[in-house]
């Protein structure tokens, strides 16, 4: 497995972002999941993508996921697929939905929706009950989900 920056930038140049920031209520998804606009309107930071997935504090995406080239990454999960590759089965588009809200593309997954602030009832009385006043913000922000996404399209198979 690889990092591919060309085939990064191709992806990022061709894709299309809206002009600022969009607020988790207002994600456009397509009827398979997946997210065609950059949430953020600012490229994604492959390095920054890095740190949300192996950072315990942010994505904690490491706890499910392991990719080969991070060896350094502690303790890697394997409850989810490993991301090896995973640039070659999804696209940009498909990969922005899936971090954002994979529940819409994979019923039942026990991946959390990182972009996410209502329609489920998180744990706990911090939580309980402060999205219907709007206090929740996503798990992760609309930069750090482009970041991911920038990551994540790095990894492709040799």
């Amino acid at each position: 497995m690889r990092f591919t920056t060309l085939a990064l930038a191709a992806t990022l140049t061709a894709g299309a972002a809206y002009a600022e920031t969009v607020e988790p209520a207002n994600v456009v998804f397509t009827e398979d999941g997946a997210v065609e606009m950059s949430l953020s309107g600012v490229a994604g930071s492959v390095e920054e993508g890095i740190g949300v997935y192996s950072s315990r504090s942010k994505g904690n995406c490491v706890a499910c996921h392991v990719v080969s080239s991070l060896p350094d990454v502690a303790f890697p999960g394997n409850i989810g697929p490993a991301l090896d590759g995973v640039a070659d089965r999804w696209n940009e588009a498909e990969l922005r939905g899936i971090v954002s809200n994979a529940k819409l593309t994979y019923d039942g997954t026990m991946m959390p929706s990182y972009y996410k602030v209502e329609g489920f009832d998180r744990p706990g009385n911090a939580y309980t009950g402060k999205a219907a006043e709007g206090a929740l913000d996503p798990l992760l922000s609309a930069q750090q989900i482009e970041d991911v996404v920038a990551f994540l399209m790095t990894l492709k198979d040799e």
